[in-house]
């Protein structure tokens, strides 16, 4: 476990740009292609948030990569589907971790830990230097589930926006 202070220190002397530099328009636009892809097989809505430095007030305040992933979940309105099945895919640059976290209505069907492996997964590639393979993997991932709990019907609208958003 990472001391307070150490991540702390970590963001603060980590720059923003050093953060995402594996997160360039190249990487974002094949990201958006894969979600593309993915929404036309199921009625979900996948959105894919990438942060890199937290503010040092709240990492004093002991805010967690989880945390932060919920306010990403409530500001980018992923709660707000028709059918409650948007999944945040919420990836922490400076903590290297990765959280998901699926709104009600496929929370109820789908097991945390089916997340959590996707999580792992993204991680363990993102430790590789894989960051596109590593995303559209956990696109394609999440999609499965997807899919199988909301497949597409006839009617499948796109609710929300299929790009990438760095925070």
């Amino acid at each position: 476990m990472v001391s307070k202070w150490k991540r702390v220190l970590t963001h603060l002397v980590t720059p923003d740009w050093l953060a995402r530099r594996h997160f360039k328009a190249d990487v974002l636009d094949v990201i958006e292609r894969a979600i593309e892809e993915s929404e036309r097989e199921h009625r979900g809505e996948i959105r894919f948030a990438v942060e890199s430095v937290i503010e040092a007030r709240e990492l004093l305040a002991g805010v967690t990569v989880h945390q932060r992933a919920l306010e990403a979940f409530a500001q980018l309105g992923v709660w707000d589907t028709e059918e409650n099945s948007g999944v945040l895919i919420f990836v922490q640059l400076v903590d290297h971790r990765v959280e998901i976290i699926a709104d009600r209505g496929i929370a109820a069907r789908v097991e945390q830990r089916e997340w959590d492996e996707i999580c792992r997964s993204m991680e363990t590639a993102y430790a590789r230097s894989e960051y596109a393979e590593g995303s559209v993997n956990a696109v394609r991932m999440a999609g499965q589930i997807l899919r199988r709990h909301f497949p597409a019907y006839p009617r499948n609208p796109n609710e929300l926006p299929d790009r990438p958003v760095l925070l």
